[in-house]
Formats: structure tokens, sequence, C-alpha cells
């Protein structure tokens, strides 16, 4: 299994153990919400992306955003995700799902590329699965901000 596998397998075990440590229905009032976005980033020591993209929740709320996200760490590399998925969990109103989430993430990658992550913010929680290209090597501790579009 290259390495490439590995950390796309790993990232996709830590995803899935962020989801399964939240009990179905947290508590009542919760909703679920989805993200789908595009994400441009490059680093050289310091990570930084921008990108867009759209929140909607199964009770009907719905709103643009804004996504930013910051490293730090050993990273170099550029990318681009034209295909970029979330789910949030705990989230009882959209509002909730604003704000700042931390991460910690190792990866190694060339041309096409697939990724997952899990992010937390307080009892919100958001994983995160993309497709995209570009190259990067790196580890870094993140913090990744959602707001609202202007």
């Amino acid at each position: 299994m290259s390495i490439k596998s590995r950390v796309a397998l790993g990232f996709t075990a830590l995803a899935f153990s962020f989801l399964a440590a939240v009990p179905a229905g947290a508590a009542d009032g919760t909703t679920k919400c989805k993200l789908d976005f595009t994400l441009s980033s490059w680093a050289v020591g310091v990570k930084v992306a921008h990108g867009s993209g759209t929140v909607t929740c199964d009770n009907g709320q719905m709103a643009r955003v804004s996504l930013e996200g910051r490293g730090v760490g050993l990273a170099a590399g550029k990318n681009q995700v034209r295909e970029g998925y979330g789910t949030f969990t705990g989230v009882s109103n959209i509002s909730e799902v604003f704000g700042t989430y931390a991460s910690a993430s190792a990866s190694v990658g060339a041309g096409k590329s697939a990724d997952a992550q899990a992010l937390t913010k307080g009892p919100v929680s958001l994983a995160l699965a993309s497709k995209g290209t570009g190259v990067e090597l790196g580890i870094s501790v993140s913090a990744f901000t959602i707001s609202k579009a202007e």
C-alpha cells in the first residue's frame, strides 16, 4: 500500500471515528447539515486556503459561506479542491456551523488526490471529504473558519 493510500485511509478512519463518537440523535431537535465547497490552498511552511461553499440543512435552512484555512507546521505544496463535501454533527441550528474548527493533518499527494479530515468546534463536528489536484507534502495543525458569505 502506498504512502498516499495509507494517509487517505488514516484520514477516513479518523473522520469516521469522530462521527461514531457522537451518538445518533445526540439531542432532541438536532438537524443534519451538509457543506458543499471548493477550496484552493498553498503552503510554504505556513498553509493558507481560501474557498466558498453552501451549507444546507434538512430543516430548510441554507447559507452561502466563505472558507478560510490556516495551518502551521512542516508543509509545502499547492492544491485545488473542486468536489468538497462535509457533514456536520451536533447541530440544532445553522448558526452553530459558523466559526473556527481545529484539526491536525498529515498529507502526501501529487496529481489527482482524495482527502478526508475530521474537525471540531466545541460540540459541533465536521467530517470533510474532497477530491482535487495538486502537489502537497507536510504535517500541520490547522484552523478552518466558516463564515457567512457577504
